[in-house]
């Protein structure tokens, strides 16, 4: 899914827009025990909670493509009987009124999740029917030729709120506030199937983490049944690893620097697009041709990729360059520049010391304090 199809499905979780059929729901204490449960027809919920649950499944499905929200698609041996996207259609299938189905998904959850406090697990049931879109892009309400239905699952921490003084209208005092458990904004959730070009595709699922380093594996291969991704941060180590190991001795600066440049200027290039920039094994060598590497040092190119990044078939862009900012580091000194002007920082010898060289022109702070 892209940035389009998931706000598309976001728009969805308002009180004029809401096409979500049934919620579920099981609250699990810290020692992994069921203790609550509930089973509604959404639109049954009063107006107050029924916004606070909107909230919750706006959070599910925020964040960027590729660090917080993850495209993961099924293993064909998933999708044969017994696999977990069969397990998935069947709950989707049966609209969440299976209580069998019910109760054995919440004990994959709580078996799998590792979490050492409370949480909320809650699941909805949704059918949207996905309108038309004219060819200037608007919506077409009365040209659906497809509904999409889907599941959507939050996994949200439930923390005592913290203690303190509250003034009491009723006694008109301040007083001691009574401390509540606290249904707070989920950390995990994922939607099944995903909404691809604007439609179900089964064999995909929309994986979301509040902590995009933290991915929960055990839950993924189990309940999910996909392959676990790389994250953010492991994509940018791995592709750093393959750019070092593959220019060896001649990784200098100015190569460095102009990997870093070219990938800014491939996000600037896609930045109305949708679609999250990827770049696959040959975009990869291409970038480093493009950045000077040489034919001599690009021979060992696939087999270092291989060997550093496994199954991962790509990298995405923006996973792998900070371009808010360019940065340098010595063992004492950070120095950070716009990445638009890299090319002010160079690197000379200095009295026989190699030495970083920033230009000063008319304007120096040292501690937010102009110096002359």
């Amino acid at each position: 899914m892209n940035k389009k199809e998931v706000l598309e499905i976001r728009k969805q979780f308002t009180p004029d827009r809401c096409a979500i059929t049934r919620i579920c729901g099981c609250y699990v204490n810290h020692e992994k025990e069921k203790k609550a449960e509930l089973k509604k027809a959404f639109l049954s919920l009063p107006e107050e909670e029924a916004f606070k649950y909107f909230d919750i499944f706006r959070h599910t499905l925020s964040g960027t493509v590729g660090k917080s929200l993850l495209n993961m698609d099924f293993p064909l041996d998933q999708e044969m009987p017994g696999g977990t996207q069969e397990f998935l259609l069947k709950l989707l299938v049966s609209r969440l009124t299976d209580d069998l189905i019910l109760e054995d998904f919440y004990d994959k959850v709580i078996e799998n999740y590792e979490y050492a406090e409370n949480y909320y697990i809650i699941l909805i049931h949704a059918a949207y029917d996905v309108p038309g879109k004219a060819s200037d892009g608007a919506e077409m309400f009365d040209a659906s030729d497809t509904v999409y239905e889907h599941l959507l699952c939050s996994i949200c921490p439930v923390n005592l709120t913290k203690a303190g003084l509250t003034y009491n209208a009723e006694t008109n005092n301040i007083e001691d506030r009574i401390r509540d458990w606290l249904v707070e904004a989920p950390l995990t959730g994922f939607l099944f199937p995903s909404f691809n070009d604007r439609a179900s595709d089964l064999h995909s699922i929309l994986y979301y983490t509040k902590k995009p380093e933290e991915i929960q594996p055990g839950f993924i291969d189990t309940v999910l049944g996909s392959r676990i991704p790389l994250t953010a941060g492991d994509q940018k180590t791995s592709f750093q690893a393959i750019v070092s190991d593959t220019l060896g001795d001649d990784c200098n600066y100015e190569t460095v620097r102009n990997i870093h440049d070219n990938i800014c200027e491939i996000l600037e290039e896609a930045k109305e697009s949708p679609d999250p920039v990827s770049l696959s094994k040959p975009d990869v060598k291409r970038l480093l041709q493009r950045s000077g590497v040489s034919e001599e040092r690009l021979e060992s190119f696939d087999s270092q990729f291989e060997e550093i990044a496994g199954e991962q078939e790509s990298f995405l862009a923006a996973n792998i360059a900070n371009t808010k900012t360019f940065q340098l580091e010595t063992p004492d000194v950070i120095v950070k520049v716009n990445p638009e002007r890299s090319d002010l920082v160079e690197i000379r010898e200095i009295d026989g010391r190699k030495c970083l060289v920033v230009p000063i022109d008319e304007h120096l702070e040292v501690n937010g304090i102009e110096v002359h």
